[in-house]
């Protein structure tokens, strides 16, 4: 045809028209062009409920290296071999790689596909290394892409890296709240996962349809613009091949169904409580962490990536520090790593380098680099000009810098507001349901356990021995045990003694207790037994095997429970009159009466008996379900307690650090509770890292054992966020926050009956007991005359105040007429005003911190005046060396002695310790205020729960004069107490009492 100058080419418009419509019926009738290309070709090895196990190019005899390739759970198993050159598999091959592809299927064209969880994935994962081990004999390379890596990542953890050479991963986060998609506030995000998994994704699933739109919208412009090219281009065959097979997988033949209960899980585990980087998730009842990862890590970072981001994906090298992490860069968004003609050219030409490097056979790569500690303040790592960059291809340089400073501005204050929301959604409630109680309230712990067993019956309650329990099954559990003590004779009001470890039995029997409405008496094996059944008037107690034998020589009447089934073990003397094993009792068979009630307890009702020593005898001390709600929800609301939290329980639940700031705040912040066999540093370390543990309880000197001990490593980057509990000296408080700096201590003190409660929420002021919890008792510091045992009157006759810095008595307001165990005072800083006595004394600083100076009792008179205990063991507790230290008082009031005893740190010699350090430790003190006698022992006894006794050493009378004694000069100048010394002071050694000291428990 001639075309004639000046006229449009009518033939070529004609032709392209015609190409047009021959192309796009094409499209329509085979849902796109055909290009000619065949698959890989595959043989199915294993076929499994969860999976096919394909191996490509089954005809190759190769015996080099085997790789395993997981998709994600949403993506078809075919993304490995989407075009014939650059295919994962194909590039892989020409390296002399076997690759292993594990298929999933589609979950709704599969037996059981929609039921399938997230741990079935893992668990499959690790099943087809176990085949492919078997059938080759070689260890595997381990490779996944987006969520295919998240599941190669938890199965090595899983598997402890067994059989696995190296882990690759294509874009999969692994900090997955550090920079979620399109950047979308965790405070948002993190609610509507919970919401999501616990309301919709237990019902329904995710359609593949739904899948592929879901991931077009993530990038919606590119998505516009890519189909936008295509039809643009639909007349030329030619240009549109090359990418047709590509184009056919992103929009329709790439995507299949999600389950719905794995979605659940996936938004449950991994974006909502984040246990990627924490630890703790949960595999087949069994706790998994990828701390426990050791084998080489490759992981490949899209800058451009918005799914996998940047900085989400590096959160690997956190998780994981016993691997050594390597990353590789391109400038790709999500599917570019593994797709199209970035991934031919560098990810799968990488990747092959890498596994020929790790298998000895070649060199390392040069596109890959030692993956460096991701920096929290450059936000996401994918800025807001590299997601116009991918998308338009068009941004100037300078726009990109202003974005990025936007940006971060944005993020910070996006981070500090939700920060405040969150603090507020936790604490405003608790505090709200708390300042509501009455006497007549019902509220108790059987309550509270049985509120969060409505709320999430199937979330994780205990972590022990790497097991794990929901709460319906520790809810059951209770039930059980309350129906065994009812066929007992155990009914609401009776006192029962409890004498077991910690242990998720024990807790179980205190919370059985409560919802039987019965009293737990909560007994240390190690004090005076039969002075405690006394007190608290209990004929019977409930022990665990280990305490089986102490139980019976102090009670005729003893219930055994834990340890195991019946069948597995043998209780000597179980007669079931005297000695019953609990274990044996059928719950079903036990007929229920008709007077039982779930969870009668009234806030004014009795529910513990711990046990106290006041002026050196053994006390009881009378719990309420009101005090035990407000230590509880007071500690959950200091502690910031979310069901996001793993509790490390270590204190024995005799202590009330363990029974009310413990057990009571992680079941009012629905946290998790990990139990332990003991203090060891390397359990310790390990069970931090596996359990996820963000908090850790204490009490006394407890931690000690871990933090001072030679054997003790851990990883710097674990998930410790808090330890909270009570009577930590502050030397080990500056220990443990140089051990774990990105943690702080909540220290907690509650007066003996329980009216004051204390927190040093701040943990700034290093030995405070800082200020009353919200809707706790108000406390005062009343002015208090030591010489006299008087409060200290004004001229209208009211109690005088203390002022800042002097020395006072801690006095409680008495808000609840119900709730009275103390001294009640009356019109005492006002007329028609109620205090306790709480019998400790305090000193208040300028911001109103309160400052612990011992109880009236332990205050040491000497001839030079009062010395009170507490700041001379802190301040020796400070010097370099010391271990332990303690202070007590030798002689008859008025005439005693202040005695100090310090114990030196493991691999401190006695010796080290020197006059100097003595001096510019307590330097601090008046001299009048410091010890007279210094002397170092080899060691100092702690009880149960970890608290210095004092007993022993008293018991020995005035240190003897030797090279490790010093005494305290005339100047308050320490010298060696020699016996010419001694000679000198004349201390009448005949009239030191050492039954009159304070024992201190």
């Amino acid at each position: 045809m001639v075309r004639i100058a000046g006229l449009p080419d009518i033939g070529a418009a004609f032709d392209r028209v015609v190409a047009t419509a021959q192309n796009g019926l094409e499209v329509l009738r085979l849902g796109g062009l055909e290009t000619g290309t065949e698959p890989a070709p595959f043989s199915v090895v294993e076929t499994e409920r969860m999976f096919r196990l394909r191996r490509y190019f089954p005809d190759d005899t190769t015996s080099g290296p085997q790789i395993i390739l997981v998709p994600p759970m949403m993506v078809s198993a075919n993304v490995y071999d989407v075009t014939e050159q650059n295919g994962a598999v194909s590039v892989l091959r020409r390296h002399g790689i076997t690759s292993w592809v594990i298929d999933f299927g589609s979950p709704d064209t599969e037996e059981g596909g929609m039921e399938r969880t997230l741990a079935d994935h893992i668990v499959a994962v690790s099943r087809a290394i176990d085949i492919i081990v078997e059938s080759t004999g070689q260890d595997v390379h381990l490779a996944g892409y987006s969520q295919g890596g998240m599941f190669a990542y938890q199965a090595a953890a899983f598997r402890r890296s067994k059989n696995i050479a190296s882990l690759i991963t294509f874009g999969s986060p692994v900090d997955v709240l550090a920079a979620l998609p399109l950047g979308l506030p965790a405070g948002l995000v993190v609610p509507g996962a919970e919401l999501l998994a616990d309301r919709v994704f237990n019902r329904v699933w995710v359609p593949s349809w739904m899948a592929r739109t879901g991931f077009q919208l993530l990038d919606p412009i590119k998505t516009a613009r890519s189909r936008i090219e295509f039809l643009r281009k639909l007349h030329d065959r030619d240009a549109l091949l090359p990418r047709e097979d590509q184009r056919r997988f992103l929009e329709a033949e790439g995507w299949v169904a999600w389950s719905g209960p794995a979605i659940a899980e996936l938004l449950r585990q991994f974006v909502s409580h984040n246990r990627m980087v924490s630890g703790g998730f949960v595999i087949k009842d069994e706790l998994v962490t990828l701390a426990e990862i050791t084998c080489p890590v490759l992981a490949f970072v899209g800058e451009a990536d918005d799914i996998g981001q940047p900085i989400a994906v590096r959160g690997i090298v956190r998780a994981a520090p016993e691997a050594d992490v390597y990353e590789s860069r391109l400038p790709v968004g999500h599917f570019g790593l593994v797709v199209g003609s970035a991934s031919g050219s560098h990810t799968w030409p990488t990747t092959a380098d890498w596994v020929l490097w790790q298998s000895g056979a070649g060199q390392r790569p040069e596109l890959i680099e030692e993956m460096e500690i991701p920096d929290a303040a450059q936000g996401s790592g994918v800025s807001l000009s590299s997601r116009i960059t991918h998308g338009l291809s068009s941004f100037a340089g300078a726009g990109s810098g202003v974005s990025r400073e936007i940006l971060g501005v944005a993020n910070s204050v996006s981070r500090t507001s939700r920060a405040v929301a969150q603090e507020s959604v936790r604490t405003v409630p608790r505090l709200f349901r708390l300042g509501q109680i009455q006497s007549g309230t019902r509220i108790s712990l059987g309550k509270l356990m049985s509120e969060n067993n409505k709320r999430g019956g199937r979330q994780e309650l205990f972590l022990f021995e790497n097991r794990v329990l929901t709460h319906a099954q520790v809810n059951t559990r209770i039930d059980n045990v309350v129906a065994g003590l009812i066929e007992c004779g155990i009914r609401p009001g009776v006192h029962v003694g409890v004498m077991m470890d910690t242990r998720p039995s024990a807790l179980v029997v205190v919370a059985a207790l409560s919802r039987l409405g019965a009293v737990a008496v909560l007994l240390a094996s190690e004090s005076d037994v039969a002075e405690m059944l006394r007190l608290a008037d209990c004929s019977v107690v409930i022990a665990d095997p280990n305490h089986l034998s102490i139980a019976t020589e102090h009670s005729d009447r003893v219930l055994v429970l834990g340890g195991g089934s019946g069948e597995k073990r043998d209780i000597q003397g179980a007669d079931g009159s005297s000695v019953i094993d609990m274990e044996l009792i059928d719950p079903d068979a036990v007929s229920i009466p008709a007077w039982y009630r779930a969870d009668p307890g009234l806030a004014g009702d009795l529910a513990f008996i711990l046990f106290t020593r006041t002026s050196n005898k053994l006390a009881p001390w009378p719990v309420t379900n009101h005090r035990f709600a407000m230590s509880a929800f007071g500690a959950a609301s200091a502690a910031g307690l979310t069901d996001r939290d793993t509790v490390y329980c270590l204190p024995p639940l005799h202590h009330a650090s363990g029974l009310l700031t413990t057990l009571g705040a992680t079941v009012v912040g629905q946290s998790r509770i990990a139990l332990s066999d003991g203090i060891d540093p390397e359990r310790f370390a390990t069970e931090v890292s596996r359990y996820g543990v963000t908090v850790v309880s204490y009490t006394w000197t407890m931690l000690r054992e871990v933090v001072r001990s030679e054997d003790f490593r851990i990883n710097q980057y674990n998930p410790i966020r808090l330890f909270m509990g009570s009577g930590m000296p502050t030397g080990l408080w500056r220990d443990v926050t140089v051990s774990f700096p990105n943690a702080r201590v909540l220290e907690f003190f509650a007066t003996a009956d329980g009216s004051a409660i204390l927190a040093n929420v701040a943990g700034d002021k290093i030995g405070s007991m800082g200020k009353p919890l919200p809707e706790t008792n108000p406390v005062q510091v009343a002015g208090y005359e030591l010489d006299e045992a008087r409060l200290s009157i004004d001229a209208d006759g009211f109690v005088r105040r203390a002022d800042v810095g002097e020395v006072g008595l801690l006095l409680a307001k008495s808000r609840h007429r119900f709730e009275l165990s103390a001294t009640l005072l009356r019109d005492v800083f006002a007329p028609r005003d109620r205090w306790e006595v709480s019998g400790h004394l305090f000193r208040r600083d300028a911001n109103d911190d309160l400052w612990l100076q011992g109880s009236v009792d332990s205050v040491i008179r000497t001839a030079e005046g009062s010395v009170f205990v507490p700041p001379i063991e802190n301040a020796l507790s400070e010097i370099r060396g010391v271990d332990i230290a303690v202070v007590y008082g030798l002689g008859e009031p008025g005439a005693e002695i202040a005695v100090a005893a310090v114990s030196t740190r493991q691999g401190a010699r006695s010796e080290s310790l020197t006059v100097s350090q003595l001096r510019i430790g307590l330097g601090a003190l008046p001299a009048e205020q410091r010890p007279h006698l210094i002397w170092v022992v080899d060691e100092i006894p702690v009880s149960e729960s970890y608290r210095p006794l004092v007993g022993p050493l008293v018991r020995q009378g005035v240190p003897k004069p030797g090279a490790r004694v010093w005494f305290r000069d005339a100047e308050g100048r320490y010298r060696r107490y020699t016996r010419t010394a001694a000679a000198e002071l004349d201390w009448d050694v005949r009239t030191i009492d050492a039954s009159t000291a304070d024992t201190r428990g």
